[in-house]
């Protein structure tokens, strides 16, 4: 926003940014896209290797973690297609001093921290439930009230070529949006939200269903769609890094362009933004 000409400075006032069912439907997928994740790589280390296809050809996965010999010490391998990466301590082969053993994922990252498959599927089936639910709510609640007309759906002025090109301009030098600009999102927000909520989270429902035995039977067209179970299960893998990646550039968007006003807002649903300041303060001063 412009500096006023007569040298005061913009004031600051509170604005209703998010609606109730925005922030509780947001908090409860942050409990459960976290404890998925987290549980879901405990089913992963059951037996870290990816594959395409309806069976696993064990000797020839696309990407696989375990533990190697190398110069007489243990050592942690990662190996993507033909890349081979010594991952030791964060994949593969990790855990205290001592206590080092082969696992894909570290201990601190998965839920259990134990190697417990059964209780991994337990965890992950109740917050995938949970997710699932809650999502549903979101767009329900979305479409009735508005949100998604008003607040995510790009106009023709936001899909601008010039428009586009300015955004990416500004957020890459961590410049972001003042006063009446702030009240709503661009639309790299708006495309990032819609990519996420319209084909990685469902992507991520649809490819664990396919990875059921039970709801083959229902919907054994799931199957020829993902290109068999191999293929839905590394497709899963995918989106939900995918889903990580979204996350931590969302996280460093919020801390760079005011880490408590956007907290604040999803938390009271009141964002900051400046305004110019009103002629009498102009005149007092």
């Amino acid at each position: 926003m412009p500096k006023p000409e007569n040298g005061t400075k913009p004031e600051k006032v509170l604005v209703y940014r998010h609606r109730g069912v925005t922030r509780l439907t947001h908090w409860i997928n942050v409990l459960a896209v976290s404890l998925l994740l987290m549980s879901g790589l405990e089913i992963f280390n059951a037996h870290p290797a990816l594959y395409w296809g309806q069976k696993a050809t064990f000797d020839q996965p696309w990407i696989s973690m375990g533990s190697a010999e190398k110069a007489g010490r243990t050592i942690g391998v990662t190996k993507i297609g033909s890349l081979t990466l010594e991952t030791t301590g964060v994949l593969g082969y990790s855990g205290p001093p001592g206590m080092q053993e082969e696992r894909g994922f570290p201990a601190w990252a998965t839920l259990p921290s134990s190697r417990d498959l059964a209780d991994g599927r337990h965890w992950h089936f109740f917050f995938a439930w949970l997710f699932v639910i809650n999502g549903l709510t979101y767009w329900i609640m979305s479409l009735i009230n508005g949100h998604i007309r008003k607040d995510l759906a790009p106009s023709l002025a936001d899909v601008a070529p010039k428009n586009v090109w300015r955004e990416i301009v500004t957020h890459a030098k961590l410049r972001f949006p003042k006063g009446e600009e702030a009240r709503h999102y661009n639309v790299l927000q708006k495309g990032a939200y819609l990519a996420v909520a319209l084909v990685l989270l469902p992507m991520m429902v649809a490819t664990g269903l396919t990875m059921s035995p039970g709801f083959n039977a229902a919907a054994p067209w799931l199957l020829d769609l993902f290109g068999g179970r191999q293929s839905a299960r590394t497709l899963h893998f995918i989106s939900a890094s995918l889903i990580v990646g979204f996350i931590l550039l969302h996280l460093a968007m919020v801390v760079a362009s005011g880490a408590w006003n956007n907290i604040r807002s999803m938390i009271t649903g009141k964002y900051a933004i400046e305004v110019p300041p009103s002629p009498a303060a102009g005149a007092a001063e």
